[in-house]
């Protein structure tokens, strides 16, 4: 037998270590999301992984220079390992040299070969010039050559579940079997801000000269929404016009993608659009702390008569905007509690739903061990258990 205990919700609570998954689906209690002129979109909330509007998001498409969100993550991983170093020098091979043909009428960095490079000037020609020279020189500079980076690519994208992309190359231009999706795209942009939040900050960087050649970041909504920070753009005529955004505002952070649009206006006005419906119509809201007490029931056999519960990690919900104050929460704990009780022991679940809807469940944890009682002790409970259980029959 379990017992039920329903109470309402109304908690706001401290920033989070970690955060717990929840999607809500939110018809009827918002409108319907804008229409978006693009192949293939995806608007998540960054924190709980929320999908809040989607349109073909795990349709394989070419990816253009959003490769490059790739090769940046790679590069930032391989300089936090320790295995390079910003200050690094690179030598430019003819391969990365900007004259390469392969590079005809793309964006470049303007690097010339037998000339050293430092990998940090190399970073920021990627992600703010989207110099395909520059992903050469970094591809093989850290792997040997393009196609053992392109597998250091893959390898990271399957570790990232970013299971419907492949990598062949560093920059992104044609590429037989090279593909991504919006939700891959969401995934790898998400990590990028987790994992290397310094490397993340050059995305917003809207300029950088390199060789007396000053150029412009591409992501022109850098110059008109101060709440968007990064992230990506690109451009293939096989691909169409596409963008990787992220905004961040009141603490709530936003990632949105845009595959398959006609102009790089298109994208930026989808790409917008899709924010601001976002930000409207939804809110984060944090739930539990880890420290934070759900239940302390009676513990039978123990040194202590009660034990504390709670949940083992901090959680947050996307939410439709204002509906946090009919959240309802169920704890499932069993009638009887025994000892010994080790410190984070499984004891029951906390559910918490939103009319009919499941936005969040969780094991519900011990928040303290409780040792056994001694022998005698132990037989006194056994008689109080006992004739409890005849009286509730």
């Amino acid at each position: 037998m379990k017992r039920f205990v329903f109470f309402s919700l109304f908690i706001t609570m401290t920033s989070v270590a970690s955060a717990q998954v929840a999607t809500v689906k939110a018809a009827d209690i918002v409108p319907a999301p804008p229409q978006v002129a693009a192949e293939a979109y995806l608007l998540i909330d960054a924190d709980t992984g929320s999908v809040l509007v989607e349109h073909k998001a795990d349709e394989p498409m070419p990816p253009a220079s959003l490769t490059k969100m790739m090769t940046a993550y790679v590069m930032a991983s391989e300089i936090e390992s320790g295995r390079a170093s910003a200050d690094d020098m690179v030598t430019v091979s003819r391969n990365a040299w900007s004259q390469n043909p392969v590079f005809a009428g793309s964006s470049l960095m303007w690097i010339e070969p037998g000339k050293d490079v430092s990998l940090h000037d190399l970073e920021r020609g990627i992600i703010i010039s989207s110099g395909n020279d520059a992903t050469v020189a970094v591809a093989e500079y850290l792997a040997g050559n393009e196609e053992a980076f392109a597998d250091m690519m893959n390898g990271h994208a399957q570790a990232l579940g970013m299971t419907n992309s492949v990598f062949v190359n560093s920059h992104g231009l044609p590429a037989a079997g090279q593909v991504v999706t919006a939700r891959d795209l969401a995934t790898l942009a998400a990590a990028m801000i987790e994992n290397f939040p310094e490397h993340y900050a050059l995305y917003s960087e809207r300029e950088f000269t390199y060789n007396d050649i000053r150029q412009y970041n591409r992501n022109s909504l850098l110059r008109e929404d101060a709440s968007v920070d990064g992230i990506k753009t690109g451009y293939t005529r096989e691909s169409g016009y596409g963008l990787v955004a992220s905004a961040e505002r009141d603490g709530m952070r936003l990632i949105s993608v845009v595959l398959g649009t006609r102009s790089a206006t298109a994208r930026k006005n989808e790409t917008r659009s899709l924010l601001n419906y976002g930000y409207r119509f939804f809110e984060t809201v944090d739930l539990f702390d880890t420290a934070q007490v759900l239940a302390e029931p009676r513990v039978w056999k123990g040194l202590q008569q009660t034990v504390t519960l709670g949940v083992r990690d901090a959680a947050r919900v996307t939410l439709p905007r204002g509906q946090r104050e009919q959240l309802q929460t169920e704890l499932v704990l069993p009638d009887t509690f025994v000892a010994p009780i080790a410190l984070g022991d499984e004891l029951g679940s906390v559910r918490l739903t939103l009319g009919d809807e499941l936005v969040f469940e969780a094991p519900v944890v011990a928040l303290e061990p409780v040792e056994r009682a001694g022998f005698f002790a132990r037989i006194w409970d056994s008689i109080k258990m006992w004739v409890s259980a005849l009286f509730s029959v």
